[in-house]
């Protein structure tokens, strides 16, 4: 049998998980995948994600590739693995590609989406999806601040320590709100670690009042992180698609 390259949609809930790459001391949704992958086909593979999802972080259209010596069809792939995974992962689509493609290098974009409860209750049903936040929050103050965001800029001051270039260009910033669900949709070519995650730390400070708009391009042009910078919760944050 001849190898032939895969690239795999997938949805998973990561309440449960230490993330998304195989790590030594948590279950990971990279290390199922590859263990259902090794259950079905007889033989490791390694399976790349189009981005590395931390603990508690979920994915609606995560992206994967993998090289697979088998017969089957992508239909019977997808069917095999969901049969070998827990509920809370599924393999939506297979489909064959070209030997190049790779999820992570051949991606052009990607957004991510953060949900915050905004009830003065929260609502139970959302409790490991949006950040609940109770305290009303100034909506203009924040969409104005997004706008700053946009563009490429170095985002230094917005993302944990990373050996990766820290220029980014950010094409998509928007902050929409249903009922008590606000929702902040980041799209770049690139994110850095914990970048969406302190990107709405920094936008939700303004929306309480504690940091201007003025002051937040202030903090990016400084390329500086500083304590001013908080880091939302890892569990209203989704991986929501990838483009190539």
């Amino acid at each position: 049998m001849r190898t032939r390259h895969f690239k795999l949609i997938i949805a998973y809930d990561g309440t449960g998980y230490g993330g998304w790459q195989v790590q030594p001391n948590a279950v990971t949704v990279q290390e199922l995948i590859e263990k259902a992958m090794e259950k079905v086909l007889g033989s490791k593979c390694r399976v790349h994600g189009s981005g590395r999802t931390d603990a508690g972080v979920h994915a609606r259209a995560q992206v994967a590739s993998v090289a697979l010596t088998t017969h089957h069809s992508p239909l019977t792939i997808r069917r095999a693995l969901n049969a070998n995974l827990p509920g809370d992962i599924r393999i939506l689509r297979v489909q064959k590609v070209d030997a190049r493609f790779h999820a992570r290098f051949s991606a052009k974009r990607k957004e991510y989406r953060y949900q915050i409860d905004g009830g003065a209750v929260a609502d139970p049903f959302l409790r490991q999806y949006a950040w609940h936040h109770p305290r009303p929050l100034d909506v203009t103050a924040m969409r104005r601040a997004a706008r700053m965001l946009k563009g490429r800029r170095d985002f230094t001051a917005l993302a944990a320590t990373s050996d990766l270039s820290p220029v980014r260009t950010i094409s998509k910033l928007t902050i929409t709100q249903r009922g008590n669900l606000l929702t902040i949709a980041v799209a770049a070519d690139g994110f850095l670690y914990k970048m969406v995650r302190s990107i709405v730390g920094a936008l939700v400070k303004v929306g309480e009042g504690r940091l201007t708009a003025e002051q937040l391009g202030a903090l990016v042009r400084g390329r500086k992180r500083t304590a001013l910078v908080e880091t939302a919760p890892a569990r209203g944050l989704f991986l929501w698609q990838a483009w190539y």
